[in-house]
């Protein structure tokens, strides 16, 4: 998930670079979403103490 909002951050660095304003508004905005949620799981993850164990 954070992948995605980074990938999602260098295309929005590269579309106002570009002076692509619509499309670099876009993909910040996604990316801040994706970061949002990505942070969100995390922070389940590390409360709720569950860990993935081998079968």
């Amino acid at each position: 998930m954070l992948y995605y909002a980074l990938v999602f951050l260098v295309v929005g660095v590269i579309a106002a670079v570009l002076n692509l304003a619509g499309v670099s508004a876009v993909a910040v905005q996604i990316s801040w979403v994706l970061f949002l949620v990505g942070i969100v799981l995390v922070a389940i993850h590390l409360i709720t103490g569950r860990s993935v164990r081998a079968a």
